[in-house]
């Protein structure tokens, strides 16, 4: 399979492009790919590192309010746009993958115009722009939850969860060990993104002390970011502190509760692996949508959330301590993850591309 694959921005992006194309890999190893992506953002920086073959284009995205730097936005756009038929006829692939980004927006447009076969994949719960706007240039249209699926054609759409998840259950187990952690004690897992958070990390800095009074232990991976402003604490001995954690959801594993954001790829990742969680989700991110995200699986009963408005050291310390204490609820949680949670969703994002080629009389 000839592939082209393009995602922008942002790791919720990026990592479910990265883990089709190890799916893809996995199930015909002969296959090729291009990925097109920003020239200045991080995908810039990722995709060469995995030895996958990268393509840069200049574009910006669209301000949501009226303003002249949305003209040199447009005349980005438009320009990539014939980049982009230029990199397509030059790869000539079976297929044109987009899994979000405004990057994605000249990719799967002009593969539409080439008569390429053309999928993509919304991984939150509120629709973003480019999808919105790829939306009649898509055959098919891959969602994570099912109150998205009303939100594109019935035709067109397929409910195949994030990838992200399937190579979460693949990862073996975390050691406590390695943290520095004591096997048989319970485990609170808090990590608020690769980069952390100034705001989160300003908070726990005021208590994480406060946790050495309780009788579990705490790993806080506070973004590579943020790290250095815990450096001259003092903290008890059932508090760890790192920067950051490759391949968080072997750790995610072994935690009894799991406090994070709740962007796109770590909520497929928690319902994967049947995590109890309690999200913060960010308030700075378009429409809100970690917040939708994180109300998918709280109205569901499968996970809790603090607002980050609301969140101190007493709500927190309160929602922590209602979910050990009271196994009923914590055991209906995992249940429900169980229920509602889509293990095999690279396998029908394969499927789904898989039938969109035959669909095409060329692969006949």
């Amino acid at each position: 399979m000839r592939v082209i694959i393009s995602a922008g921005g942002t790791g919720g992006h990026i990592y479910p492009a990265i883990s089709i194309i190890n799916k893809i890999k996995a199930e015909e190893p002969d296959s090729e790919f291009l990925y097109i992506g920003t020239d200045n953002r991080m995908e810039s920086e990722i995709i060469p590192k995995l030895g996958i073959d990268f393509r840069g284009i200049t574009i910006y995205g669209f301000k949501r309010k009226l303003t002249l730097d949305n003209f040199k936005t447009l005349h980005y756009f438009l320009k990539a746009r014939r980049t982009c038929k230029g990199i397509i006829r030059e790869f000539n692939p079976d297929i044109v993958i987009g899994c979000g980004g405004y990057v994605t927006a000249p990719v799967i447009w002009a593969g539409k115009k080439l008569g390429k076969k053309t999928f993509i994949h919304e991984q939150n719960s509120v629709v973003g722009l480019s999808n919105r706007y790829l939306t009649k240039y898509a055959d098919r249209i891959g969602v994570c939850f099912e109150s998205v699926m009303k939100e594109f054609p019935r035709d067109k759409v397929v409910l195949t969860g994030n990838p992200c998840s399937e190579e979460a259950l693949r990862s073996k187990k975390a050691s406590k060990k390695e943290f520095g952690l004591t096997e048989g004690k319970k485990l609170i897992l808090i990590v608020m993104g690769s980069l952390g958070s100034g705001s989160i990390s300003d908070m726990f800095i005021s208590f994480l002390k406060d946790f050495g009074n309780k009788d579990y232990e705490v790993l806080f991976v506070s973004g590579k970011g943020q790290y250095d402003k815990f450096g001259d604490i003092v903290l008890p001995s059932n508090v760890k502190v790192v920067s950051f954690i490759e391949n968080l959801p072997r750790v995610m594993k072994i935690a009894d509760i799991t406090v994070t954001r709740a962007g796109a790829s770590t909520i497929s990742e928690i319902m994967a692996i049947d995590t109890v969680s309690i999200f913060i989700p960010s308030p700075y991110v378009t429409n809100n949508h970690q917040e939708m995200n994180a109300m998918e699986l709280v109205n569901k009963k499968a996970g809790r959330m603090i607002r980050e408005a609301d969140l101190n050291k007493e709500t927190l310390f309160s929602e922590i301590d209602s979910l050990l204490n009271n196994r009923k609820e914590y055991e209906e949680i995992k249940r429900n993850l169980r229920e509602y949670g889509i293990k095999d969703s690279g396998s029908r994002i394969y499927e789904t591309l898989k039938d969109l080629m035959m669909s095409d009389k060329r692969f006949f």
